[in-house]
């Protein structure tokens, strides 16, 4: 009788695991086919069960992103980052809210953080972007272009990313390195009007000089 319990409790708490391992498959597969408001639900109930499960944590926080629900995002990550700290996919999550937010300085924190911890991480590109345009926000030019110049290393096919670059050097008042970025940006997306117009902007400047 011992070892016939024995077996069915073994046989319980294996199932237990493969369905909470399927709920988790399930949620991230819903996150990669866009249906976010479905992986939300999917991961709050794999947090009520398991509130210590940091994969569902970071499948919510993806999901909130991507449904710009910046607020819950920054709720549930700082609920994360009091269970673990140092993983760099909830930094990233909490990072990018508190950047959408307006929170420049924690936000700026918690990305030169995330570098630290994994500097070439997934996501490094989308942090050094955000880091550079934070500086842009603070008027903080050359170390817009420093971390604009990392995005663009890590992304180079990125346009939106070279015209930014552009624009900082153009506030730096750095003409002929904005230049090469707006042209950069305009080889790789020739109708982008940004880069047009900063082209245009940095010519006259060049010219005038």
């Amino acid at each position: 009788m011992t070892g016939r319990i024995a077996l069915a409790l073994i046989l319980a708490t294996s199932f237990a695991v493969a369905s909470v391992q399927g709920q988790q498959a399930d949620a991230l597969q819903m996150f990669r086919d866009g249906q976010y408001n479905q992986a939300v639900q999917t991961t709050l109930r794999e947090i009520q069960e398991m509130p210590r499960n940091m994969d569902a944590y970071t499948v919510l926080g993806w999901s909130l992103l991507e449904l710009r629900r910046f607020e819950e995002a920054l709720d549930h990550g700082t609920r994360a980052l009091a269970i673990s700290p140092f993983d760099p996919r909830i930094i990233h999550i909490v990072g990018t809210a508190q950047f959408n937010l307006g929170r420049d300085i924690e936000a700026l924190r918690l990305f030169e953080q995330y570098a630290q911890i994994l500097p070439n991480g997934s996501q490094i590109g989308p942090v050094y972007q955000m880091m550079g345009e934070i500086f842009i926000r603070m008027g903080e030019f050359h170390h817009a272009d420093i971390a604009l110049t990392t995005a663009v290393h890590h992304r180079p096919n990125n346009a939106i990313w070279w015209s930014r670059l552009g624009f900082a050097r153009e506030q730096a008042e750095d003409f002929a390195h904005a230049l090469a970025a707006y042209d950069r940006a305009l080889q790789l997306s020739p109708g982008l009007q940004a880069a047009t117009q900063g082209r245009s902007r940095v010519q006259g400047r060049l010219a005038s000089s």
